[in-house]
């Protein structure tokens, strides 16, 4: 029988530990085919934080290094500085990204680093106890906003895609989402855009990816994939949200 499907080679033989329904799975699998397809599995070294994303490092087959909560893209930022030659991701959540480590992130894009972040938005802090992220909507009830997220008192979620796309050193900028196949597509593009830029050493990328989170937000898979079209969607913008026309040619 033809074997027309197999694992990529960017990723490592451990089983993936997430809830049922998380599509952290289906982002790292893209990420590691891309790595296969770029060549580029044994040059890249990836950035790890806290969190559920945290668990990246035992599925790839590249080279990680840990990093503090917040602190992803100061790591990355030390590994590409002292090691050019390699290709440096950071993979982080919404949380680690856009609250504790959003001063790391806008510098990062504001300098220009030339490394690739990609931000995984489920609209909560996932392993943590399921509390309010800067990205949750409003009136979502978390274990820190039980009655629903009040933006009188905690002000709008963060479309922080834009916050970075806003900042000259950020070449390239998309928000994309993986709840169907058709999205599933765009995300890769996006996300192998984004591993090109840094190829071609153009400047900071970032791809934040809609993802979903059925333990906290208290749904089935199911439901939960219906829950981020019918609320994320239309609330972050998405697309390309940045291209610079050195970009363009990629």
């Amino acid at each position: 029988m033809e074997k027309v499907f197999s694992r990529s080679k960017g990723l490592s033989d451990v089983p993936f530990s997430f809830c049922p329904g998380c599509t952290h799975g289906i982002i790292m699998r893209l990420i590691a085919e891309i790595l296969e397809e770029l060549d580029i599995i044994e040059d890249t070294i990836g950035i790890s934080p806290v969190g559920c994303a945290g668990f990246c490092q035992d599925f790839f087959t590249c080279d990680f290094v840990g990093a503090p909560h917040g602190r992803a893209q100061a790591v990355g930022i030390g590994v590409k500085r002292a090691m050019p030659d390699r290709t440096v991701f950071t993979y982080q959540g919404d949380g680690d990204m856009a609250a504790i480590g959003t001063q790391h992130a806008i510098h990062a894009a504001a300098r220009g680093e030339k490394i690739t972040s990609i931000m995984v938005n489920n609209a909560i802090y996932g392993m943590t106890g399921g509390q309010m992220a800067p990205t949750t909507l409003e009136g979502m009830k978390t274990s820190t906003s039980p009655y629903g997220r009040d933006t009188i008192l905690t002000g709008a979620p963060m479309d922080f895609p834009k916050v970075i796309a806003a900042l000259e050193g950020a070449v390239y900028v998309a928000s994309v989402s993986v709840d169907s196949p058709k999205n599933i597509k765009q995300a890769k593009a996006a996300i192998k855009k984004a591993f090109k830029v840094q190829q071609a050493g153009l400047g900071f990328a970032l791809v934040s990816v809609l993802s979903t989170c059925p333990t906290n937000w208290g749904m089935t898979p199911v439901e939960s994939l219906q829950w981020l079209r019918d609320n994320m969607m239309p609330i972050y913008e998405m697309g390309e949200l940045k291209m610079t026309e050195e970009v363009k040619s990629l």
